[in-house]
């Protein structure tokens, strides 16, 4: 089972939706990186056991993801508010170099704080 970065960014937008042991299992396995075995030894059950758990609790992440999509709709927003602030940036240079528009110059400077407050 390879230690996969999507089911960690799907746990961090999925997570709460997972049953309290899945939870555990997950951020065991993911986050504290105990192996199958460690975990089965302090929870009680078999490696199988675990590894069945994991699988299963991955699975939902990986339909939650597809039927509501967040991961996605986050990413497009995470690069659009990048497009954002570089296209800003630009506006504020060629104002600089030009005309020296405090409309501008204020606008942009407001712009670029919506989209650090949004990317946060």
């Amino acid at each position: 089972m390879a230690k996969d970065l999507d089911i960690i960014v799907l746990f961090d937008i999925y997570g709460d939706m997972l049953t309290q042991k899945q939870q555990d299992f997950i951020g065991y396995y993911y986050n504290d990186d105990l192996s199958l075995a460690e975990i089965a030894e302090n929870e009680g059950i078999t490696r199988q056991g675990v590894r069945d758990a994991i699988k299963r609790a991955e699975a939902q992440l990986f339909a939650f993801e597809e039927h509501l999509g967040l991961r996605d709709r986050l990413e497009k927003t995470r690069r659009g508010l990048e497009e954002i602030s570089e296209l800003t940036k630009l506006i504020d240079e060629v104002n600089r170099r030009t005309i020296l528009s405090r409309e501008i110059n204020d606008a942009t400077a407001r712009i670029s704080a919506l989209t650090q407050i949004i990317s946060e």
